[in-house]
């Protein structure tokens, strides 16, 4: 028995390398000793383009670094079931320094001077309101005896972020370190390819390139470095000459229109079915009823296409009256424009057991995105669904010291800049709606439908109700919970719930 790890290999001649294991004897060392970037080249043209075997990019793995993109577009990015990865954490970063991304769109309606003004206003308030509640946190929290000080002060602030980050817009800049197949990478660049945002588009790019360019290797690096000019061999300058991570297989990635035009047709149906019927906004998470694989399909379909955010049952309740002939008509407009090589769409995913609409703030989102063994269906975000109650947020985020910030007005802070904000969103130029959603800020209101098995739940309630998380999606995984117990009791009492209302301790991380 041979077991050795692989390292200093570019992915696509790894890829070639394990790939061999199914049409040679040879081991992995003897197939890298004898290959070339060429060869690599010509075999992966042979057999993942011409012959289809998809499998082989499974087996390349690439590490890109996506920097200083707003949180809007990195949403759009980590968006893939498949996906590995980490991004800036607005606990322990004060994002006042990283600034924010002008959109394209906006630029072209000249509606710059307001976009900035309101996405200046807003880190104002970000920052004015985080200093007030490290002060007031410090002065009812003092450093424990024995304690250190420093440690405290950064956990002082992490609870501080925790409130203000409601404030920050989504056209804040980010970064974004991922780790994904080429395969994933693949299909992840053709859906970017495919955004209605510039901003999306050009990552997508700029991804595609990063693969056919040559990569930062640091051993390369410090190597040349220590041989300081000596490197004149041939053989060692090629050795030193940095390599394309994936110049083959992602290099007829290309912008895929299958799922926008779908959606687009989808949004108008939306639009006529549940035409007059408000929003309900009564429940942060509501489980969904039973229904068959064709109904789930179509409410799903419209619950994405929804451009003001109905629930799930809202939806479910408007297909449950619709003929066959109309229930027929809806699935063909989804899968009308797909093509050859089109998946179908990620709303056709139907036959799980447990369907969670969630409405939520977009800062909680992101928390529950990050969840990969689960089908999410997240709507276009926009102003509509507003935002939650402040008070209730100072409450939940800082235990004892809530009381002292309503009184000297964090409250007031708080409630009148998210107002401000929105309100700004609603007035950028009605052509342009994806582009407003920049200046939503991250305690706007989003649905979102989380679909799973009952195990991905009991690792999500367990998980996000744990003491140390965000207080907001911490209430949002106890009522997933609650949810679940109601309809299903006998299974819900093995989970290992905690609820956040008896377990408030700041000082804990």
């Amino acid at each position: 028995m041979r077991v050795y790890a692989v390292t200093g290999v570019s992915p696509e001649i790894q890829a070639y390398a394990m790939a061999k294991y199914s049409r040679s004897a040879q081991s992995m060392r003897d197939s890298i000793a004898e290959l070339s970037a060429q060869q690599a080249e010509q075999f992966l043209d042979t057999f993942y383009f011409q012959y289809g075997h998809r499998s082989i990019a499974d087996l390349a793995h690439l590490a890109l670094a996506i920097e200083d993109i707003s949180i809007l577009a990195a949403i759009t990015v980590v968006d893939e079931p498949l996906w590995d990865g980490q991004e800036r954490s607005t606990r322990y970063q004060d994002f006042r320094r990283s600034g924010w991304v002008m959109p394209e769109e906006v630029a072209a309606t000249g509606a710059t001077a307001p976009f900035a003004a309101a996405a200046d206003a807003a880190f104002t308030t970000y920052h004015t309101l985080t200093a007030q509640l490290v002060d007031i946190l410090r002065d009812r929290y003092p450093v424990p005896a024995g304690s250190d000080r420093s440690a405290h002060t950064r956990t002082l602030r992490a609870r501080a972020f925790d409130i203000a980050r409601y404030l920050l817009p989504l056209a804040t800049k980010t970064s974004v370190g991922q780790v994904t197949s080429a395969r994933v990478l693949e299909r992840q660049i053709s859906r970017l390819l495919s955004s209605s945002l510039a901003e999306v588009r050009a990552i997508g790019e700029r991804m595609r390139a990063a693969c056919r360019e040559p990569g930062y290797d640091p051993t390369r690096e410090r190597l040349r470095a220590a041989l300081n000019g000596h490197g004149a061999n041939p053989d060692v300058a090629a050795l030193l000459t940095p390599t394309a991570p994936a110049p083959t297989l992602v290099k007829y990635a290309q912008a895929a229109p299958y799922a926008g035009c779908a959606r687009d047709a989808l949004r108008g149906a939306m639009s006529r079915l549940l035409e007059g019927i408000e929003p309900d906004i009564t429940s942060t998470v509501q489980l969904a009823g039973p229904e068959s694989l064709e109904d789930e399909a179509i409410t799903t379909l419209l619950y994405r296409a929804s451009p003001v955010g109905h629930s799930y049952r809202q939806i479910q309740a408007v297909v449950s009256g619709l003929s066959a002939g109309e229930r027929r008509s809806l699935l063909d407009q989804s899968f009308a424009g797909r093509g050859q090589h089109d998946e179908w769409l990620r709303e056709h995913q139907s036959g799980y057991a447990l369907k969670f609409d969630i409405l939520m703030d977009i800062g909680s989102f992101r928390d529950l995105h990050r969840h990969r063994r689960c089908v999410q269906i997240v709507p276009e975000f926009g102003p509509l669904l507003g935002i939650g109650d402040t008070a209730e947020v100072l409450r939940l985020g800082l235990g004892d010291a809530a009381p002292a910030a309503i009184a000297q007005g964090a409250g007031r802070a708080l409630d009148g800049a998210l107002r401000r904000a929105l309100q700004a969103a609603r007035t950028l130029p009605a052509d342009q709606p994806a582009a407003a959603a920049y200046l939503l800020p991250l305690g706007t209101r989003v649905r979102a439908l989380f679909k799973m098995d009952v195990a991905q739940a009991a690792y999500m309630i367990e998980l996000r109700t744990g003491t140390g998380g965000h207080f907001s999606y911490r209430r949002v995984a106890w009522q997933m919970y609650q949810e679940l117990a109601r309809h299903y009791p006998d299974t819900a009492r093995y989970i290992r719930a905690t609820n956040p209302d008896l377990t408030v301790d700041l000082l804990s991380r």
